[in-house]
């Protein structure tokens, strides 16, 4: 009989457990409920158009002009086909690199050796207009992944 009321008791405390489990979850926004893993992000984090001090032209002025990305996620993003593009055309196209997760590198317009945090354009002139642009940072596929602009005006042209 003690076996019969022990075995009784220990499906009962099981099923109360599932219960709460149950109610517990049916009780979270539908939001968290229904969570999936976010799928990496990157974004344009800052951008260094006008280049400090006098634009000379010369590579290390060329190199203060810059653009931030910025992966917001732990997982790593695979670049390799990305674009980084202006208002005027100026292209430039992401060759095998990863950006780690929660890590940011900075796109220099001159020449330079790129490490992890910095790559290089390899360009002999600006790119960013310092009255006005809009960097445009699109993935693989062409899908736009974020932008960012200065100087313009809302609803009007230039």
């Amino acid at each position: 009989m003690f076996a019969s009321a022990s075995v009784t008791a220990r499906r009962l405390a099981a099923a109360a457990l599932a219960a709460g489990a149950l109610v517990s979850v049916a009780a979270l926004p539908a939001s968290a409920a229904d969570h999936r893993p976010a799928r990496p992000t990157v974004e344009i984090s800052a951008v260094q158009y006008d280049s400090p001090g006098r634009d000379d032209r010369s590579n290390r002025s060329l190199n203060k002009e810059w653009v931030e990305l910025t992966n917001g996620t732990r997982q790593s993003v695979n670049l390799d086909g990305w674009t980084l593009t202006d208002d005027s055309g100026h292209r430039y196209t992401f060759s095998h690199y990863r950006l780690a997760g929660r890590a940011t590198v900075r796109v220099h317009t001159g020449v330079g050796r790129d490490t992890r945090t910095d790559l290089f354009q390899d360009r002999r002139a600006y790119v960013w207009n310092n009255d006005h642009d809009t960097a445009t940072l699109r993935n693989d596929h062409g899908r736009l992944v974020d932008d960012q602009s200065w100087g313009h005006r809302r609803g009007g042209h230039h």
